[in-house]
């Protein structure tokens, strides 16, 4: 995981210890309020299914295609609630009695075999995120965030207009990038790669440590965005090779299985890393992000809680877990 509060002068101890209080403040999620966020999560994924098979004596068919419905509804997705359902049909040792215990090994299973969810990061070199995901997923509000949370942490930051087929795109990621007071490579009208190709030539020249790649989110032609996305992954791979940190795709929380669809597009467009989770507060369908773990072995490594700059978090599986299945 990337080291925000390496020391690497000690004459600028002060200002760093400074840094850090402002970059964990910012970054770091109490587990209270972890709780309070995915609550509506909690109710839907956990609590509904336990209340409901809990008091059994064994299971059964009649059961378990309960089951199996409940965890569709809570967004899990229909392969990964009928492979837990299955695995149950299988067995004779877990009681219904236990089924609180059984969901949460599962989909700590499920979470771990993803990946890590550090974010990656080298101190050494320019990071570059490549930011995916459909319009209207909080995308550009995820990248003014991200920017605001580097640079908390003292990082130089740049990001990259890349969407120039939303009217207004560039304009309002340049607003954000005010905002968070970071530096932007804006080009109005022109291709997205040149674009991303004039900011990583100002970002290794005047040595940033940080590089934010917006991109185009419209799906009504499918055929044009993946080609887009390849023309500005193939900039990256050329002028930045060892760079790309993260090609992330951006789901909205509230999207749920739709977010499965999202994931199968934008993986066969670029070779995605991670996923971010907007919109987390107060949505329901959190269970998205054990279906992604599992369909598409991609890691959650970011959670949107709120509509304020600070209101990014890094996601970190056993805390969700743990937060989830607590005893109320």
């Amino acid at each position: 995981m990337f080291n925000f509060f390496k020391r690497n002068d000690e004459s600028k101890n002060e200002n760093i210890e400074k840094n850090e209080e402002s970059s964990k403040s910012f970054w770091n999620f109490s587990f209270e309020g972890l709780k309070k966020t995915i609550s509506n999560t909690t109710q839907n994924l956990v609590d509904n299914i336990v209340s409901t098979i809990e008091e059994e004596e064994e299971f059964d068919d009649f059961i378990l295609d309960d089951m199996e419905e409940l965890l569709i509804k809570a967004d899990l997705g229909v392969n990964l609630a009928s492979s837990i359902t299955d695995k149950l049909r299988k067995q004779t040792k877990v009681k219904p009695s236990q089924i609180k215990q059984f969901l949460k090994d599962e989909f700590s299973t499920i979470l771990k075999s993803a990946g890590s969810s550090d974010l990656n990061f080298d101190d050494n070199s320019l990071n570059i995120y490549f930011i995916t995901g459909v319009n209207g997923a909080g995308k550009t509000t995820l990248i003014a965030k991200l920017a605001n949370n580097f640079r908390l942490s003292g990082k130089k930051v740049l990001l990259a207009a890349g969407d120039t087929f939303r009217a207004a795109a560039e304009e309002q990621l340049d607003i954000w990038a005010q905002r968070a007071k970071v530096d932007i490579v804006r080009k109005d009208g022109i291709d997205s790669a040149a674009v991303v190709y004039d900011a990583i030539k100002k970002a290794q020249s005047e040595n940033y440590n940080v590089l934010l790649i917006d991109t185009a989110g419209r799906l009504h032609n499918k055929k044009n965005l993946m080609e887009e996305l390849n023309k500005v992954k193939s900039v990256i791979d050329k002028l930045a090779p060892n760079c790309l940190k993260e090609s992330m795709l951006v789901l909205d929380a509230n999207t749920g299985q739709n977010g499965l669809s999202q994931a199968k597009l934008f993986s066969e467009a670029v070779n995605l890393t991670s996923v971010a989770l907007t919109k987390l507060d107060g949505s329901a369908k959190g269970g998205i992000i054990i279906a992604i773990a599992k369909e598409f072995n991609l890691p959650v490594k970011l959670i949107g809680v709120g509509e304020k700059l600070e209101d990014l978090k890094l996601f970190n599986p056993e805390d969700f877990l743990n937060a989830l299945f607590e005893k109320k």
